[in-house]
């Protein structure tokens, strides 16, 4: 059975109580949240032969056929290898499951996670099944950037903000998720995780806590000319370039807003809250501008997965970063 989350009671009702379903949804949010575990869910329910009341019974032929991966009317699509693109191939697999007759004589339910990771192509391939979907068919779209999806895609389903939990959900989660972790290493965990207590259990599973203070030692040896930028950008090969990224983009945004507002409390994590005042107080408000520009820019290009060359891309930003204190 799909886990099922409190910050979703709200949303879970209102899916699972709609007397009739819309042919598409997407289902967004930031990672971490649990929208893949709504969506499977929310399949189980629409699959289900005797549902009992929000839930899926979880013993019906449809229920275990689900349960051991067999069910003939579920089709999940997601990339074929981490961090790749869903190909146009993929998609029309799909397309053909689409116009095929439900075999249990229910519903037809399709899961494709993450939406942005289909191609164009791909992406063109799925419109059709979209907009006249064959016979009684659901399609669940996961996005964690919606953003990046074609607008004739996010038109053709129903959009669903999926909910992000409140602090006090996801620090009481989390303790139980880690109960090994004191409650300062959580709110740390939940502050590197945007918020979102899944991804926090996955960067602790990923060493994030380790990784974050390898990078902020060499951010300060940086400045002090204790380091060089080459030498920096090949000794994190380690660490996510999405995670480097997003705390460099995060430290450029809170040197803009200090150098706005003066205000010492929104310094961020007290990891780098010195560095980032020292910065902003040192750094003209045009090179930060500009950085944060170059920022977004390389962190775009991150996300969508082109093609980079890692250690020059750490360089570039390693020595505009060096740079900024003082007149330029």
């Amino acid at each position: 059975m799909a886990d099922a989350y409190p910050w979703q009671d709200a949303l879970w009702q209102q899916l699972a109580g709609r007397p009739r379903h819309a042919h598409a949804y997407l289902l967004h949010g930031p990672v971490g949240i649990g929208k893949r575990a709504l969506a499977d869910r929310l399949m189980a329910r629409l699959l289900c032969q005797g549902p009992q009341g929000s839930e899926a019974c979880g013993q019906c032929k449809a229920c275990q056929l689900l349960a051991a991966g067999t069910h003939p009317d579920a089709f999940v699509l997601e990339p074929e290898e981490a961090d790749k693109a869903i190909r146009v191939d993929q998609v029309r697999e799909l397309v053909e499951f689409v116009v095929q007759t439900a075999q249990l004589g229910g519903r037809k339910v399709i899961l494709l996670e993450p939406a942005e990771a289909m191609n164009l192509n791909a992406s063109n391939a799925l419109l059709k099944s979209l907009e006249e979907p064959s016979g009684d068919t659901v399609l669940l779209l996961i996005s964690h950037q919606p953003s990046r999806l074609l607008p004739t895609i996010k038109s053709r389903c129903v959009q669903q903000a999926c909910p992000l939990p409140s602090q006090a959900q996801s620090l009481a989660w989390l303790s139980a998720a880690l109960p090994q972790a004191n409650p300062g290493e959580l709110s740390e965990l939940l502050a590197l995780a945007g918020g979102s207590p899944l991804l926090a259990v996955r960067l602790e599973g990923q060493g994030v806590r380790a990784q974050r203070a390898e990078v902020v030692e060499g951010v300060k040896k940086l400045l002090k000319q204790q380091a060089g930028a080459s030498q920096l950008a090949e000794g994190w090969n380690g660490v996510p370039l999405n995670l480097l990224f997003d705390w460099f983009c995060d430290w450029a945004q809170l040197m803009l807003r200090y150098q706005l507002t003066r205000d010492e409390s929104g310094l961020g994590l007290g990891d780098m809250r010195k560095v980032v005042q020292y910065l902003a107080d040192k750094a003209p408000q045009h090179k930060v501008l500009a950085i944060q520009e170059w920022l977004l820019q390389q962190r775009q290009k991150v996300l969508s997965k082109a093609n980079l060359n890692r250690v020059l891309l750490l360089e570039a930003l390693l020595v505009r970063w060096a740079s900024l204190p003082g007149p330029g």
